[in-house]
């Protein structure tokens, strides 16, 4: 194949959890699973690649619904997949999030010590995402799901978590979410921002050629081809104290929603600061067409506008010219709402779990999900502000600060505490269609 000719993905093997976007708005549940008996956990797997959706299905008569599902390196050794192929898979993947918590900054109270059970334990083998437009649909989802895995009492769930879209649409400090979303060539689906060249389907499909050329895959290829991994977390959200710290930080109202924006990169209403960097437009924050069309090297190279420490412009430098090459860290994104909302003007926690299920899908867990956590959201020193980490998501300790670029002088925010915290989460593979069936014809050797 030519270099500079798209891969021809078959859409039709991925499963649609991989490539589409969510939609908006929706609801969500996540059902994890552990396999006490092999032989039930592969009748699971050839259950599952009948309900599981494919990319090629975008005229479901559910809609923008599907079923997606995800097995931990513990899962894939509870169905006896044979070493030889487990060694082939990536070697974060194969240690677990939680082994990873220290160089993820996951720490103090997002310590695995902490973490919800079962998340983080080898009793996490299987995880089963339903979405869908709204809870009628997402039912009907989930009882589509439910044949493969009822009746089969090896099989156990262990852990639930239903996700919802706020009222508001934003997620619960606020903010529109799901803006950003990559162009991927051979996927048939759109980038969010129309100047940004699509990027080669290896750097989200296992199987591919990538950004370097580079084809990567677990072996065999039946197993691994078509399949991506994917890097859930269970974020909670301090809502009362973000709301607090930037009353308490600023001059009134509306420097405390400048403050918001400075510290995400975007007004609330989805709007970013690199195309209206004085006041919102909450037009053009619901203008999925024009919301996203900007990049930052021509324009605010210094961050003037838009904050180098920023949390978007750390999570997807664009065209800036930072450490490592952004388009081979770049990520799909995707973030669901868990929780009820904290109302508005209330400055105190009132004790409700709220926040994110966040998943990252890419086929490098290492330079894409690990970098961009440890490299860019965890420490400043590829723009040059030292350690400084995410003002908003960042592992903070409550010593650290954010700076505003401004002329003449700069504005400082010190003392961030942690706003988000770790409450659990997992690697996973996502398996192709074909992948489920082979898992699924696993024989034991004698």
């Amino acid at each position: 194949m030519n270099e500079h000719t798209p891969a021809t993905l078959e859409l039709d093997d991925i499963q649609r959890g991989v490539l589409s976007p969510r939609p908006t708005p929706y609801a969500a549940t996540y059902i994890l699973f552990r396999v006490d008996d092999r032989a039930q956990g592969r009748e699971l797997m050839r259950r599952l690649s009948v309900a599981v959706t494919s990319a090629a299905d975008s005229m479901s008569p559910l809609g923008d619904t599907w079923v997606s599902v995800a097995l931990t390196y513990q899962g894939l050794k509870a169905l006896g997949v044979p070493q030889a192929s487990l060694d082939t898979f990536a070697w974060e993947f194969r240690q677990g999030m939680a082994a990873r918590a220290a160089a993820l900054g996951d720490a103090g109270d997002s310590g695995p010590a902490r973490w919800e059970p079962p998340l983080g334990t080898p009793d996490a083998h299987v995880l089963l995402v339903a979405l869908a437009p709204d809870s009628a649909r997402l039912q009907a989802a989930v009882d589509s799901a439910r044949p493969a895995y009822e009746a089969l009492p090896g099989v156990t769930a262990i852990w639930r978590q239903d996700c919802h879209a706020l009222p508001t649409e934003t997620e619960p400090f606020g903010y529109r979410d799901g803006v950003s979303h990559p162009a991927i060539q051979g996927s048939g689906i759109a980038g969010s921002n129309p100047l940004e060249a699509p990027l080669k389907a290896g750097e989200f499909v296992l199987g591919y050629p990538d950004e370097l050329g580079g084809v990567q895959a677990p072996q065999p290829d039946v197993l691994g081809r078509n399949g991506t991994y994917v890097a859930f977390r269970k974020l909670h959200q301090r809502v009362a104290l973000f709301r607090r710290y930037l009353k308490d930080n600023a001059t009134g109202p509306e420097d405390e929603e400048l403050l918001a924006a400075k510290i995400m990169g975007r007004w609330r209403s989805g709007a970013p600061l690199a195309l209206c960097p004085l006041h919102d437009d909450p037009d053009l924050g619901a203008d999925a067409a024009r919301r996203n069309a900007f990049l930052y090297q021509q324009n605010d190279p210094a961050g003037f506008t838009t904050p180098g420490g920023c949390h978007i412009r750390r999570a997807n430098p664009r065209d800036a010219a930072v450490a490592g090459v952004p388009r081979l860290h770049r990520m799909i994104r995707r973030g669901t709402v868990y929780g009820p909302p904290l109302p508005d003007g209330v400055l105190d926690d009132d004790g409700a779990d709220r926040g994110l299920m966040f998943a990252f899908i890419g086929a490098h867990l290492g330079r894409q999900f690990e970098f961009v956590q440890t490299e860019w959201l965890n420490d400043g020193v590829f723009f040059g502000a030292g350690p400084a980490r995410d003002p908003l998501t960042g592992s903070t300790d409550g010593s650290g600060d954010f700076t505003i670029p401004r002329r003449p002088v700069r504005r400082r925010l010190c003392g961030l505490p942690r706003f988000v915290v770790t409450r659990g989460g997992e690697y996973g593979f996502m398996p192709s269609l074909t992948a489920l069936r082979w898992l699924g014809d696993l024989t034991d050797r004698a």
